[in-house]
């Protein structure tokens, strides 16, 4: 049996817009997503089988409440991988949980992308072939197929663009107030914008990728980081709120990421966001200083 240790990244938005919504019920949305060193881990034993045979064991200071059943998306990402490449398969996942449940980090979407990504090795499959049947788990499960640190997203986030960057990559000081937002609700509070507004946040878009193309420093484009969906949950989730004004009394620019709850804020270098991150620790608060970007594969 073939044996694979990966991490499935995190990410946050430094942008986000809500261009329209769809006639199915979904919103298509303008991002830009970043991926970071906070991950699970992730290790796989697979071989080809007559019958297929899925088991996942969970592990790590935040696998308790989740599920180890049928529903949990790193057992659903490898019926979309035997399925796609109709091959049944004897599977056991160690997922080791890192990352918060419901807190705009992907953490669920990371796994099932770093799953696909992981069979994909062992089997000598591209990852990229799988793009459309990862969307069909989750509108973030493609960005995790991706080597990039940075990738523009449209749709409904699962058209991707790498964006490259020359520069050293700054660091991050996240931090997840133990409340998960469910993303349902937001979008059901959320007043859809007016088409100046979506055409301003598009040019500031289009100028923050810019800048990050450019190596330019975050105090540079820090300005332009924008959430939407910030509009449906400050108001009405007092813990998310109180950790953005938090990080604003410190000076910091922060963020909320996706629709909730974690806020950030980016950091120059390692040093400032150690101390940020120290300032802005409180009980009931997980507090997690990033870097941008990070290696994928556990062995390296």
């Amino acid at each position: 049996m073939a044996r694979i240790s990966l991490l499935a990244p995190a990410k946050i938005n430094l942008f986000l817009e809500v261009t329209g919504k769809r006639p199915d019920g979904y919103h298509e949305l303008a991002t830009l997503f970043a991926k970071v060193s906070l991950a699970d881990r992730i290790e796989l034993d697979a071989e080809p089988a007559e019958k297929e045979n899925l088991r996942l064991t969970l592990s790590g200071p935040l696998a308790q409440g989740l599920s180890a059943g049928e529903d949990n998306l790193a057992l659903r990402a490898v019926r979309v991988f035997e399925e796609h490449f109709r091959l049944p398969l004897r599977v056991h996942i160690r997922l080791e949980k890192h990352i918060p449940f419901g807190a705009g980090l992907g953490g669920g979407s990371s796994d099932a992308g770093t799953v696909l990504l992981g069979l994909c090795r062992l089997f000598g499959k591209s990852p990229l072939e799988l793009l459309p049947a990862a969307a069909r788990l989750g509108a973030d499960v493609p960005l995790f197929l991706y080597p990039d640190t940075f990738l523009k997203g449209e749709g409904i986030g699962e058209k991707l663009t790498p964006v490259p960057s020359p520069a050293v990559l700054p660091w991050a000081v996240l931090v997840y107030p133990d409340t998960a937002v469910p993303t349902k609700g937001v979008f059901a509070r959320l007043a859809l914008p007016d088409s100046p507004s979506v055409l301003t946040s598009l040019s500031n878009l289009d100028k923050l990728i810019m800048y990050i193309r450019q190596g330019l420093s975050p105090a540079q484009w820090q300005p332009l980081l924008f959430n939407r969906l910030e509009e449906a949950v400050l108001p009405y989730i007092s813990s998310v709120r109180n950790v953005k004004e938090c990080f604003s009394a410190l000076g910091a620019s922060p963020l909320m990421s996706g629709s909730g709850s974690t806020v950030f804020a980016v950091t120059t270098d390692r040093n400032q966001a150690d101390d940020l991150a120290e300032k802005v620790k409180q009980k009931g608060r997980k507090v997690f200083t990033v870097r941008f970007g990070g290696n994928r594969d556990e062995n390296n």
